[in-house]
């Protein structure tokens, strides 16, 4: 199969580009490296099947593929409220051009959506039939509403007959390869931990986040994609929930390092609660996270130790 992956420098981009490749498909990956990486490209190059086009989702673009996978967006707060209209424009007219070029070719579409979808959730955990509590006017909007229009337009094209487009809504998702400067929890608590720093923590510690290691969430991508029928809405992320306080606890145990805690004030609209309902993975695609919390930290420490004194 050949695949289209936007947004293929990027965190996530990479890990499934590279999970597509050791499965024998080609992959053409498109980024402008607006928050992705050049290191990420150049280790996919290495492969005899990988092709890279530097190009800006925003503007149309047509690519002969079987499978667009869309995952071109910033998606840490730091990264996408530095430039909210430049995001609502990659939430927007990125997925629609995915959408288009996928018609083109006849291709199936995988939409990477997000549990931002939900906001500041008054349900919990939260199923896919949640609508969700999002402030549109927030300092987190052009992510949150843009990827909900994204997700509109995507079930449009699939009501219409257009595109078999796919969604999946990811919950907090981390491992190697991040951005150094991504901004999320595991990134910073393992940064500061392996510097000897503080750890930052936002409110009093007790709002909750799920941690699904990346191996997992891509073979849930792959699942979705092949299901034998368009699912909907399918949330993957992993249902055990940890404090701010019991991850920042678990980094230092791993490290082997107890850094004093930092407090800051809570950043508007932060979540106090985000964990996701996957059983319709779990019934549909038989998927469920299999890698603890404390194996995918050691693999990430492992992969940021060597990176963590630049």
């Amino acid at each position: 199969m050949r695949y289209l992956v936007t947004g293929a420098a990027g965190f996530l981009g990479y890990h499934l580009s590279a999970r597509l490749l050791r499965d024998g498909h080609q992959v053409v990956g498109m980024d402008n490296f607006h928050s992705g990486t050049e290191a990420n490209i150049q280790a996919l190059a290495a492969h005899a099947g990988f092709r890279f086009v530097q190009h800006d989702v925003t503007v149309p673009y047509d690519q002969a593929v079987d499978v667009v996978c869309n995952l071109a967006c910033p998606a840490s707060p730091p990264h996408y409220q530095k430039d909210p209209i430049y995001t609502a424009k990659i939430a927007f007219l990125g997925t629609l051009h995915a959408l288009e070029n996928a018609e083109r070719h006849q291709a199936k579409l995988l939409q990477a959506s997000t549990s931002e979808i939900y906001g500041d959730p008054l349900v919990h955990p939260q199923p896919e039939g949640y609508l969700g509590n999002v402030n549109s006017v927030g300092p987190r909007a052009c992510y949150d509403e843009g990827k909900r229009l994204a997700e509109t337009i995507c079930a449009d094209f699939q009501r219409l007959g257009r595109v078999d487009a796919r969604l999946v809504r990811i919950f907090n998702t981390y491992g190697p390869n991040m951005r150094l400067d991504d901004g999320r929890v595991v990134t910073n608590f393992l940064l500061q931990a392996l510097r000897g720093e503080a750890l930052t923590v936002y409110g009093d510690g007790s709002q909750t986040r799920s941690f699904c290691y990346v191996d997992d969430l891509i073979e849930g991508f792959l699942r979705v994609l092949a299901a034998p029928t368009n699912l909907g809405p399918v949330n993957l992320g992993n249902p055990t929930e940890f404090t701010m306080l019991e991850l920042a606890q678990a980094v230092q145990a791993e490290v082997g390092m107890v850094t004093p805690i930092q407090y800051r004030p809570l950043p508007v609209d932060d979540p106090k609660q985000r964990c996701p309902d996957i059983a319709k993975a779990r019934a549909h695609l038989q998927w469920q996270p299999t890698v603890e919390l404390a194996e995918g930290l050691r693999r990430t420490t492992a992969y940021l130790r060597p990176l963590s004194q630049r």
